[in-house]
């Protein structure tokens, strides 16, 4: 068992008790109590689980929590204010709600590198993010409202 502080949305937070094999998705959730990064394919597939560390967006499930002290970790909570998620209900590319946080989090970090990204870029960058609901058309309307 391991103790260690992690550095999420600005706020260093205590994780106690940790096995070392914990990806940062579960302690994330299930210790820290953020609800935003989902479990889904837990694989790396679907980009339900996307957050910032040291600014570059990657799966949670994927990283070793334990591996992470010394990061700065960005989570849908310390991006809320920025208006994609404004945009995604606006354009009605929300449905379930299951993608949402890995959709916010990819144009989030599309945004904030490369604002005036051209469509082929804009699919590029939401190509990690996997929905089942929205057909992805009302998802490319938002990146446009969200960029305005």
């Amino acid at each position: 068992m391991t103790d260690y502080t992690l550095t999420v949305n600005g706020e260093r937070r205590a994780v106690a008790g940790a096995w070392d094999g914990e990806s940062l998705l579960y302690v994330l959730r299930e210790r820290l109590g953020l609800m935003s990064p989902k479990a889904g394919c837990e694989q790396g597939e679907c980009g339900s689980c996307s957050v910032l560390v040291d600014g570059v967006l990657v799966c949670s499930c994927l990283v070793l929590a334990a591996a992470a002290p010394h990061s700065r970790i960005v989570t849908l909570e310390g991006v809320a204010a920025q208006g994609v998620q404004r945009a995604l209900v606006e354009e009605g590319g929300v449905q379930c709600g299951f993608c949402t946080p890995g959709l916010v989090m990819a144009i989030h970090d599309l945004l904030s590198r490369h604002p005036e990204a051209d469509p082929l870029e804009i699919r590029e960058a939401l190509a990690g993010n996997l929905c089942r609901c929205t057909g992805y058309g009302r998802v490319l309307a938002a990146v446009e409202r969200a960029r305005q």
